[in-house]
């Protein structure tokens, strides 16, 4: 079964800086690609970010130029550094395992307990 543990969500003021973690085991880690997803209440869940297994990266146009997404190969995590947060990016975050392909991010069933972000005006 595969299990996606997340971390490093809170409350941050807009302009601020939050850095979220999604550890798993090694074998989902090595051979799949992994993705950020959030839900807004009363909004549909959105991809945030995907990332490959070699590396190339995917980004919403909402956050371009301010997320990252990157892999940690030696910890078996995936992370979120997100800058220049605004109101509008809270939601709950959540890890996903997935399928990179030519430049599209698309889910697997499989998905973290979430971790909320709230972003203060």
């Amino acid at each position: 079964q595969v299990q996606l543990v997340e971390s490093g969500g809170g409350l941050v003021q807009a302009g601020g800086s939050l850095r979220l973690s999604c550890a798993t085991d090694r074998s989902t880690f090595r051979f799949n690609a992994m993705g950020w997803y959030r839900q807004a209440p009363g909004k549909e869940r959105e991809l945030v970010a995907g990332i490959s297994g070699g590396g190339d990266t995917y980004y919403a146009d909402s956050v371009k130029g301010r997320f990252t997404i990157s892999r940690d190969n030696a910890k078996n995590t995936v992370n979120l550094q997100m800058n220049s947060l605004k109101p509008e990016d809270t939601a709950a975050y959540y890890c996903n395992v997935g399928n990179y392909y030519r430049g599209s991010y698309s889910p697997y069933g499989y998905w973290g307990q979430g971790t909320q972000v709230t972003v203060s005006s």
